[in-house]
């Protein structure tokens, strides 16, 4: 048997989120604390109390997401075995803590200038991203294509299960554009709460900074393999890991195409740390044959694990 770690991305938060471990684990109120620190306000009171629209603003919700999973990843180091990592999207960092790559303040820091850069980004160019389901990939990549002309872009953003496709771009125009979708096949498209065309070219001035403080952040090499959202393949190389997370800002999560080549690759069982389960339906749908698929969230979770 092989393990994977996966850790989820935006969309997975919830209000209360974290306040059981907290209280229930010496070491979660310690990394806790220092998130607060290096936030500059109280994460932990947005996630413990909300309010919800508070925590939805991509600049709360990536820390707390990395937070999270960094917590769980730290309660189960060395009673979990795993063999690889992946995260959706803002996951990445998470996997790449896990995987021994950055340390706990490094990651919050790129994740905290992320989580700015991507909100100020959606706030200069405003974009959308919307949910195309039940409609082939290929179908999906080539509708967007022919549908981007000049300012007016349309990608596809996130593939995430066979037939889940997260399309994103200009917002006004990628609106106007959503009933051609349904017109060539798809099932539903529906807009997503989210606050700017992430995983797009309109990503690109978050990007251009970002890079300068991923090359300039101590990394190491991992300890287990990565998947890289960009390349869905793994990596090990500090210097590999860097490079695929710049390109990430402005490319699509290959998560299907992730979680297909770790099968292919031996692993058969899937843990999800983080809140929520929106990973393990999203494995369920893309993995084949027999696998074992569970997840970590609550304090409850990690206390029948280490026991």
């Amino acid at each position: 048997m092989a393990t994977a770690l996966v850790f989820s991305g935006q969309g997975s938060q919830y209000v209360g989120m974290m306040r059981d471990l907290a209280d229930a684990f010496p070491a979660a109120k310690q990394m806790l604390a220092e998130a607060d620190s290096i936030m500059g306000v109280s994460l932990s009171s947005i996630c413990f109390d909300g309010p919800a629209e508070t925590l939805k603003e991509t600049r709360y919700t990536q820390p707390a997401l990395f937070v999270h999973e960094a917590i769980l990843a730290t309660l189960l180091k060395g009673k979990v075995s795993f063999q690889a990592t992946a995260g959706h999207s803002l996951g990445e960092y998470s996997a790449l803590f896990a995987a021994g790559v950055v340390d706990f303040a490094t990651g919050l820091n790129l994740v905290k200038l992320r989580g700015e850069l991507m909100f100020r980004a959606g706030e200069t160019l405003p974009g959308t991203m919307a949910a195309v389901v039940g409609m082939d990939d290929d179908k999906v990549r080539e509708l967007c294509a022919s549908l981007t002309s000049g300012e007016n872009i349309i990608v596809a953003a996130n593939f995430n299960s066979p037939g889940q496709v997260v399309i994103s771009g200009s917002a006004e125009y990628l609106r106007s554009k959503m009933p051609d979708f349904k017109a060539a096949g798809a099932k539903m498209v529906k807009e997503l709460p989210v606050s700017g065309a992430f995983h797009s070219p309109l990503m690109q001035s978050a990007q251009n900074e970002l890079e300068k403080a991923i090359y300039a952040a101590a990394m190491h090499d991992a300890n287990v393999e990565v998947y890289a959202n960009a390349l869905a393949k793994p990596l090990r190389k500090a210097d590999e890991i860097r490079a695929a997370l710049v390109q990430q800002l402005t490319a699509p999560v290959l998560w299907t195409q992730s979680i297909q080549a770790m099968q292919s690759a031996g692993i058969d069982t899937f843990t999800e740390l983080g809140p929520g389960n929106v990973l393990q339906g999203l494995v369920k749908r893309i993995v084949s044959g027999e696998v074992t698929i569970s997840g970590v969230d609550t304090a409850e979770h990690v206390k029948a694990l280490l026991s």
